[in-house]
């Protein structure tokens, strides 16, 4: 076993998303080095076995951070724990659609949650990550935040914004004791994904990681304090490529464009089939 994040005393994290994929898996990742979690997510039958799993070490805050009471909820738990060492917010919604075919609804329930909640729930947590003389705050991003990519639109601007975020709050902190990090993992094996991704992804010979892979860089980012990492080659590539020469990219995605929008189409008629609301996938976040 790794040693732990801290050793004074059993260090506690605010883990969001950790009702499934991987904010579930750090907060698996971080009891199962003795640690204790604060649970945040929106499922609670989830939530409740992973409290049976760790009944010592996890506590329950059943709450939806897209609403004004869910991230009061949050805040408050925060405030209340015991040697907070830090936050991970890993939750966020995803939708793989082509923007041509997302509606108003998706596309404001989308950015409300991966961005204006985002930043209304930290923004009530600093006074809690203040409190300590020193702790951390990890953003889970993703690939898609440096990297625009055709049938990620809506998503790709929201990740584009948490990174911004993390760069301008990591800095607007500098001195304050709050280490912000930035972590953006590649495409992540999650039972949250539509079978239509999976396939996609299969055909474009996508490599994805298991959400205990990304849940073990988390951990080693906290750990070492890193400011920000990306996960997965050849997406440090392409990610360094699209910075410096983005026409290489741009001309080597085309040739994408016809399968990404057969399957993008696809999801996107199987959802106004079956039901009026967003069809979501959540590789990266629960």
């Amino acid at each position: 076993m790794s040693k732990p994040l801290h050793t004074k005393h059993p260090p506690t994290w605010l883990v969001t998303g950790a009702s499934g994929g991987i904010g579930q898996a750090i907060a698996e990742a971080v009891c199962a080095q003795g640690e204790r979690v604060i649970a945040v997510g929106r499922r609670a039958n989830a939530l409740n076995a992973l409290q049976t799993k760790y009944p010592q070490q996890v506590t329950l805050c059943v709450a939806d951070i897209a609403s004004a009471s869910g991230r009061a909820a949050v805040i408050t738990a925060a405030e209340g724990a015991e040697h907070l060492a830090g936050v991970v917010h890993a939750a966020g919604v995803n939708q793989f659609v082509r923007l041509a075919e997302q509606s108003d609804a998706d596309i404001a329930a989308l950015i409300e949650v991966n961005v204006i909640a985002t930043l209304q729930l930290v923004r009530g947590l600093l006074p809690a990550l203040q409190k300590p003389a020193h702790s951390q705050l990890l953003l889970i991003g993703s690939t898609f935040g440096s990297l625009g990519y055709a049938g990620y639109a809506s998503y790709s601007a929201s990740k584009f914004a948490l990174r911004g975020f993390a760069q301008a709050l990591r800095r607007e902190m500098a001195g304050c004791g709050v280490n912000v990090q930035y972590l953006a993992p590649r495409a992540t094996r999650t039972a949250m994904n539509p079978p239509a991704v999976n396939a996609f992804n299969q055909a474009l010979n996508v490599t994805m990681d298991s959400p205990e892979r990304v849940a073990q860089a988390a951990l080693k980012q906290l750990r070492s304090g890193q400011a920000r990492q990306q996960l997965g080659w050849p997406e440090k590539l392409f990610v360094l490529l699209n910075a410096v020469v983005p026409g290489l990219i741009d001309r080597a995605l085309r040739s994408q464009l016809s399968t990404i929008e057969s399957f993008a189409s696809g999801l996107a008629r199987t959802a106004q089939s079956s039901t009026s609301q967003p069809t979501t996938s959540q590789p990266n976040h629960s």
